[in-house]
């Protein structure tokens, strides 16, 4: 009987410890996305255990004479819904720079803050690449030109090479 318990509780050791490992150590791509504008992100996933990691985006917006530059740092939880689909959930912040610049001859520019959620959902595919779709409520620190309503939903479709 003794064998019998410690055989399933190895078994049920497997599977969790096979289902933790669902993503990859690295993964390096692009993150594509509208925040009150259409934009690019440089974007890095680094795993910190078998349920968590940390993405690491640089990007750029542009938008009605209004462009910036910005860094953002999510920690992440992991969860796999089945095989190399996963859902994800997440909180951080950031900070960034902004320039508006219109036909009239106004020109302003400033810095923000911001600290952010983060809920989305990835594919693994066998090979190395990962496709994910989230959503990134961010809430602005400080009144300017670029968080004049101190909110903002940035939604973008990430495309990532894994390593």
């Amino acid at each position: 009987m003794k064998k019998i318990i410690l055989s399933a509780i190895m078994l049920v050791g497997i599977a969790i410890g096979a289902q933790a490992q669902n993503f990859s150590k690295n993964a390096l791509g692009l993150r594509l996305g509208s925040n009150d504008g259409f934009g690019t992100e440089i974007s890095y996933q680094t795993k910190l255990s078998a349920k968590n990691r940390l993405e690491l985006d640089l990007g750029w917006r542009n938008h009605n004479n209004e462009d910036n530059i910005k860094i953002a740092g999510i920690y992440q939880w992991v969860w796999n819904i089945d095989g190399g689909l996963n859902w994800y959930a997440g909180i951080g912040g950031g900070a960034g720079t902004w320039r508006y610049d219109d036909k009239n001859g106004y020109n302003d520019n400033g810095a923000f803050a911001f600290v952010a959620g983060d809920l989305g959902i990835e594919y693994n595919f066998d090979f190395p690449l990962q496709v994910s779709l989230d959503i990134r409520p961010e809430f602005y620190l400080n009144d300017g030109s670029y968080a004049n309503d101190n909110y903002g939903t940035d939604v973008a479709l990430g495309v990532r090479y894994r390593f």
